[in-house]
């Protein structure tokens, strides 16, 4: 009996280096290769389609990509905010050998500013998104 339990101590230890040695190879795909250059683009220079794709989309969150060329856009919009005075910022923007990787925050109005907002009309919404351009690169994008 104690063999038994002995060599079932030894089984269970040996699968679980293997298991966590497969783990470890699976996230070398996320390592950080590059930052990527882009480009933030003022509403005058989405194309139209896009800018189309995005107004259907403005009401709620999304989070897009679009192709034309040789470049690829990548769009994220947080939706109908009661106010305006809201900014995006863009906190990383990175290639991995998996992926596109892009992580963005929504920013709210100055505290100050803030019941200035709220003592706006109903139609003071506002719908923040940005728009990023980069090379076309043939990868998914991640969204964190």
């Amino acid at each position: 009996m104690g063999k038994r339990f002995i060599l079932w101590g030894i089984v269970i230890t040996v699968l679980a280096v293997c298991l966590t040695g497969c783990g470890a190879e699976e996230k070398k795909g996320d390592e950080k290769l590059k930052d990527i250059e882009f480009t933030v683009l003022g509403e005058e220079n989405i194309p139209e389609e896009l800018k189309q794709i995005i107004d259907e989309k403005k009401e709620k969150e999304f989070k897009i990509t679009y192709q034309d060329g040789d470049f690829l856009y990548i769009c994220v919009g947080y939706g109908k905010q009661e106010t305006g005075g809201y900014s995006i910022t863009i906190n990383e923007l990175y290639l991995t050998a998996n992926a596109i990787y892009m992580d963005t925050n929504l920013i709210g109005p100055e505290p100050e500013n803030r019941e200035l907002y709220h003592t706006q009309e109903k139609d003071g919404a506002s719908y923040p998104y940005v728009v990023v351009k980069m090379e076309y690169l043939d990868k998914s994008v991640v969204f964190d």
